[in-house]
């Protein structure tokens, strides 16, 4: 059996999480070919082929689905060492950082925490993606470093800490014909309604205290983002309920303004969310920090 270097376990790391040779020499700063013959390296160690390019990109085998778990916890072991000896100083560090977050927090939140990481952390980038069902498995395999955003489904195991409440207004046209400054619940149930469905967003209560309160809805439309929502209700005649965060940054941007919804709508809270396996890490515990002086309690006055 060949010698065995610790950072080909990197390699092999990233590749688990990018499914791909070439992402993963992108997110670790080495060109392909290093990454490829660490790889290959690594197969001749353990004698088995580790991966598999298919139509999804490089997948496991079921060695490397049994592999990951230990060459993780050799990783993390080793973050948790550097990490007691100097700590993580974002002037100088170079890291990748994957967070969960929704389509809303990208628009809101993440510009902010871009433009400070800039600023302080400039070796520090981010990636991001959409919350799914699979967020949980993919913050306790570190394929994920932290998520932001509504998820009650996530139980032991994982820290989490809010960061702000929030609460749902109606989004409808500037010039709507019927809708004068205030929306009455007869005008609501007469009119056709856009509804959104995304995870990590708080939505649901929506759906499940206008099915409590007994209101009608004429749905006529069902968006998978909250992306194209001001447009769509800027050019139409359709009522959308939203976050407040969210609708005050569209009327900034398409012709549509917020009116308080006409009838009690739950507030829930935006937290972080982090598995308890890397709550030592010191880079993702200084991401933490970061995300809570950004848009914690202390900041909560602006963003409500």
């Amino acid at each position: 059996m060949s010698k065995l270097d610790l950072e080909w376990l990197a390699v092999f790391d990233e590749v688990y999480k990018t499914a791909s040779v070439s992402k993963a020499a992108d997110r670790l700063g080495m060109a392909q070919a290093a990454a490829s013959t660490m790889l290959n390296k690594l197969r001749a160690h353990f004698d088995d082929r580790l991966f598999a390019r298919t139509a999804q990109g490089m997948q496991p085998t079921p060695y490397a689905q049994r592999l990951v778990v230990h060459v993780r916890e050799v990783l993390l072991q080793l973050d948790q060492a550097r990490g007691s000896r100097g700590g993580f100083d974002p002037g100088e560090a170079r890291r990748n950082f994957r967070i969960c977050m929704t389509d809303i927090s990208e628009v809101v939140l993440l510009p902010g925490l871009l433009d400070h990481l800039r600023r302080v952390a400039p070796g520090v980038h981010i990636e991001t993606e959409i919350i799914s069902t699979d967020s949980g498995r993919r913050l306790e395999d570190g394929e994920v470093d932290l998520a932001v955003g509504f998820m009650p489904q996530l139980d032991a195991g994982f820290y989490q800490q809010t960061l702000f409440m929030q609460n749902f207004v109606c989004l409808v046209a500037q010039n709507h014909p019927r809708i004068g400054a205030r929306l009455t619940r007869k005008r609501f149930e007469a009119e056709a309604h856009a509804v959104i469905s995304s995870s990590g967003t708080g939505h649901a209560i929506v759906d499940k205290t206008i099915t409590r309160l007994g209101i009608e809805r004429d749905v006529v439309a069902r968006l998978s983002s909250f992306l194209s929502v001001a447009r769509i209700v800027a050019q139409t005649e359709l009522i959308v309920i939203v976050p407040r965060i969210l609708g005050e940054v569209l009327a900034t941007q398409e012709p549509v303004r917020l009116l308080d919804t006409p009838f009690t709508l739950p507030p829930y809270a935006v937290k972080q969310h982090w598995h308890e396996r890397f709550h030592a890490d010191a880079g993702n515990a200084w991401l933490r920090r970061t995300v809570a002086q950004l848009f914690g309690p202390k900041s909560a006055a602006a963003l409500a």
